[in-house]
């Protein structure tokens, strides 16, 4: 048997000689062939491949074909990540529907109920935010208005939806409002539909504390936050945002503006307070002076002192 092997070995080995030189020298027949550059190896390299490119379409169609395997498995599987995004946005969208619904019940419900309107008087300028402090000690922006426009320093901020801030800083042209997030901000507000007073503290993070005054068992993520105008700090009735229940168990209010997108906001013009002098006269008011029977006042009797004074004068 080992000498049949060696047999074979001796035969078979000149023979993939031969045909490995014969390879090696047709291949660098086509470099060679290819590396000319004459108009007659143009057209006889152009014949060649006429001759040959047809031939060797059935070993092309197999990779054409997997090829657009590949192309339609990868559409197919774009269109499935299509399909389920837009299964969760309409998921989201039949949720935000819902609560706009409801929304728009309570809201019906309330209006009816309070018979609530807003003040007339509250007018408003708009103004341009112009910067932030860029700082995560010092929530506040920089308005294009200021004392020229009219605006006073404590007037209430809003972005088209709810409260933002409060005018702190007045200059001729420019404005600064301190937000509610910052950590100096104190709001008092009300709780619907409990009805609840409660102080609403910055502490510069994106959902401000939420202190009650009352008992805190009756509120409930998802109550409705306005300003109560106690103090006069904001006018009563302005949406401030939505009762929310944060990571430390301590409630919280998801503001309803829109921090992240602040260019223009609306600075409202605030009914001058009235001013209380006598505090006394709150609680006893001055009494009338007493009438005749014919409705007039009577005649206080001249002092006869003073007149015999000036007598013996």
């Amino acid at each position: 048997m080992a000498t049949d092997r060696k047999k074979g070995d001796a035969y078979t080995r000149p023979i993939r000689r031969i045909l490995t030189g014969m390879i090696v020298v047709a291949l660098l027949a086509v470099f060679v062939a290819g590396r000319i550059d004459s108009p007659r190896m143009e057209r006889f390299r152009a014949r060649v491949i006429d001759q040959v490119t047809p031939g060797f379409g059935w070993a092309a169609g197999p990779v054409t074909g997997i090829a657009n395997m590949i192309t339609d498995f990868e559409s197919y599987q774009r269109v499935y990540e299509q399909n389920q995004e837009l299964r969760r946005e309409l998921q989201q969208m039949k949720a935000w529907k819902e609560a706009a619904l409801q929304l728009e019940q309570k809201n019906a419900r309330l209006l009816a109920l309070n018979n609530v309107q807003l003040d007339p008087r509250l007018t408003h300028v708009t103004g341009v935010v112009m910067a932030d402090s860029g700082s995560p000690f010092r929530q506040s922006v920089l308005l294009n208005v200021g004392a020229r426009d009219g605006i006073r320093d404590g007037w209430a901020t809003m972005d088209g939806i709810g409260v933002v801030g409060r005018i702190s800083g007045l200059g001729q042209n420019t404005a600064r409002v301190i937000l509610l997030t910052d950590s100096s901000a104190r709001v008092p507000v009300r709780i619907q539909p409990t009805g609840q007073t409660a102080l609403l503290s910055g502490d510069n993070t994106a959902a401000p504390r939420l202190d009650l005054s009352e008992a805190p068992e009756n509120i409930r993520p998802g109550d409705r936050v306005i300003t109560s105008g106690d103090g006069g700090v904001f006018p009563a009735g302005l949406l401030v945002g939505q009762v929310a229940q944060g990571p430390d168990q301590a409630l919280r209010v998801m503001l309803a503006a829109d921090y992240q997108r602040l260019e223009f906001l609306r600075v409202l013009r605030s009914p001058e307070s009235e001013r209380i002098g006598d505090t006394g006269g709150l609680l006893i008011p001055a009494a009338p002076p007493p009438e005749t029977a014919t409705g007039t006042p009577p005649k206080t009797p001249p002092d006869t002192t003073a007149l015999q004074e000036a007598g013996d004068g």
